[in-house]
Formats: C-alpha cells, sequence, structure tokens
C-alpha cells in the first residue's frame, strides 16, 4: 500500500497525538520503574538521569536496530553510516543536538535477523569491548517470525533463558552499566497475521520480565504502535508490520528519548 494513498490527520490531530503519546508513555515510564527492585545506588531512579557527559550508549537489536548501518564505519561514534538509517541514528541525532559538546558518544551494533542467542555469540566483540554505559537492546522479533518461517525451533521459555543469561553476564563484565531493554512489537499488515498471537504477547511479557529482573529501563514499543494505529494505518508505521518507515522510526526515537534521555 503507498504511504501517499494514506496521509496523516491534519496538523493538530498530529500535534494532539505526540502529546497523548509522551503522557503515555511517560505514564509507562513510571510504571516501569516503580516495579523495580529498588537498590540505592544500583539505578539511577528517573530516566532523565540515564545519559550523563561523556558517556557511551550502545544501540543493539536485530535488523529494526541495524537499519542498514556500515559494517566499514561501525567503529566511528556519532556519524550517519555506522548507525544506519532508523531510530537509533534519528535518536543519536537528536540526542547529540540537544547536548553538543557533551561528549557522548553513541554506537550501533544491531545485525539483521538475529536472535538472543546470536547477540550472545558476538556479544564480547559488539558489546562488553565497547564498554558501553548505557546499552540498549530491542531484540525478539526473529525469535517468532523464523519459528513461523520454519527456520527456528525456539520458544518464548529459550528467549527468556537466554535474555537473562546475556544480561547477567553483561553485568558481571559492566557492574555500572544501565541497561534499557525495549519491547519488541509489531504491527497488524504486511507479514504478520493471526498467527503470530498470542504467542507474540508471550515474547512481549518475557522482555518485561527480564527487563525488571536487571533493573532496567523499559520502552514499551507495543504500547506506542498501539496508540499510533488511532492516528494512521498500520502500513504507515510499518509497511511489512515488522520493519518501520521513517514514520515509524522517528517515533521510536522520540519515544527512546522521551524515556530514556529526557533533560
Amino acid at each position: 500500500m503507498n504511504i501517499d494513498q494514506n496521509p496523516l490527520p491534519p496538523r493538530n490531530t498530529r500535534r494532539d497525538f505526540l502529546k497523548v503519546s509522551t503522557l503515555a508513555l511517560g505514564g509507562a515510564a513510571a510504571a516501569s520503574l516503580a516495579s523495580l527492585p529498588a537498590q540505592a545506588g544500583d539505578w539511577p531512579g528517573k530516566p532523565r538521569e540515564l545519559v550523563s557527559k561523556g558517556n557511551v550508549i550502545l544501540f543493539q537489536g536485530d535488523s529494526i536496530t541495524d537499519a542498514g548501518r556500515s559494517r566499514e564505519q561501525a567503529a566511528v561514534p556519532n556519524e550517519q553510516p555506522g548507525l544506519g538509517n532508523g531510530y537509533a541514528w534519528l535518536a543519536a541525532a537528536q540526542l547529540l543536538t540537544e547536548r553538543p559538546g557533551s561528549g557522548v558518544k553513541v554506537f550501533n551494533r544491531g545485525i539483521s535477523g538475529h536472535k538472543v542467542y546470536q547477540l550472545a555469540e558476538r556479544w564480547d566483540a559488539d558489546c562488553l569491548a565497547i564498554k558501553p554505559d548505557v546499552l540498549s537492546i530491542l531484540i525478539g522479533v526473529n525469535d517468532i517470525w523464523h519459528k513461523l518461517t520454519g527456520n527456528y525451533n525456539g520458544t518464548v521459555e529459550v528467549y527468556e533463558k537466554d535474555y537473562h543469561q546475556l544480561l547477567e553476564r553483561t553485568r558481571k563484565a559492566l557492574p555500572r552499566v544501565k541497561l534499557v531493554v525495549c519491547e519488541p512489537f509489531v504491527l497488524r499488515c504486511g507479514a504478520v497475521t493471526d498467527k503470530w498471537f498470542p504467542e507474540f504477547d508471550a515474547f512481549r511479557a518475557a522482555a518485561r520480565r527480564v527487563a525488571v529482573a536487571h533493573k532496567a529501563l523499559f520502552v514499551p514499543f507495543q504500547s506506542m504502535f498501539d496508540e499510533a494505529v488511532k492516528y494512521a494505518p498500520a502500513e504507515h508505521w510499518a509497511k511489512d508490520g515488522v520493519h518501520p518507515s521513517s514514520a515509524g522510526a522517528a517515533l521510536m526515537a522520540h519515544s527512546w528519548l522521551r524515556l530514556a534521555a529526557e533533560d
């Protein structure tokens, strides 16, 4: 479906949506934080304290994070080729614009098609060696998509166990790292059919449990897109139901920053 055939509603409606989504996400963040075990010194307490001057920020995940990033320029922080064309780049660009001279360095190590166990296989080089102060992970959609296409036989239990082990390993190597667990999401269009449900919702719930267990900030992307489709068709945000359009990536970046890097 051509996006031009489904324009967004009038400008005031879009503004209202961003206002509503910001309020809704703020509530979700508060609920997420409230559910975390309170241990002084282990958790920053408020989203605005997540990113500090001089921090190294690492985005990890699958194709949604990868977004066509250059492998040749991956070692160069804060540059578009190495950060791709998706939400990671858009979030980094806004963060760097709003905080000039902060010394923040942003990297992207998402790889298309990956699942949790594949993150683990490359974790030493693609995470621990970078020594991030803030680690943001979005992973999970391939764990069900590849299963539906017959290319994987994993389960929700395997996903959750592998995710726990990955973050335990990360905490052991980087005890002061601040974790951001992003909710896997889909929109009901394109490749996403009724066959995805209710199992996909179980993956989302598992990601939330992982976030709580590891005192990570949880970014509720599914809730965000569920609200977004009230204002524009699902295809506007992700034509195939999985990979965000420019509009979808921009909304993700807006939401990530609202929760994880707000001044």
